[in-house]
């Protein structure tokens, strides 16, 4: 009586010690960063102005001057305050940083559309998908 319980505890332990461990999975959806440049305030603000203008606009800033800047600057702000109380609150920032990154991707998508839409007929067949993207193998 007493071999048969040992035997199945020795059994129960070996398999438990065998076994592979579960791993948790991320199971929560990250949101895309708000700009491929590192954020570190103490080095640049290339980082805040790629979130809070998206990157393609960040670039056309970039080559103004101070005080053309400055204006642009002022009537984006108009635009961020939704309630037009002379003031941005976070709400209506992360409003803005979120439409401009939504922006940036409606953009992209548009722009990827045109270049595998090769016969312009605002369709893109898998033989245009194929040429587009594996064309220079084929």
């Amino acid at each position: 009586m007493l071999f048969p319980r040992l035997l199945l505890c020795l059994s129960v332990w070996a398999l438990c010690g065998s076994a592979k461990p579960t791993e948790r999975k991320e199971r929560v959806l990250r949101e895309a960063p708000l700009s491929a440049r590192e954020h570190d305030d103490a080095q640049s603000f290339d980082y805040d102005h790629d979130a809070f203008l998206g990157a393609d606009e960040a670039k056309s800033f970039d080559q103004l001057t101070p005080e053309e800047s400055k204006e642009r600057l002022g009537k984006i702000v108009g635009k961020i305050d939704e309630d037009g109380d002379g003031f941005v609150t976070v709400e209506e920032l992360k409003a803005w940083i979120k439409f401009a990154q939504k922006r940036w991707i409606y953009e992209d998508v548009e722009r990827q559309w045109k270049g595998h839409d090769l016969n312009e007929d605002g369709l893109v067949s898998w033989e245009e998908y194929k040429n587009a993207t594996y064309g220079y193998i084929l």
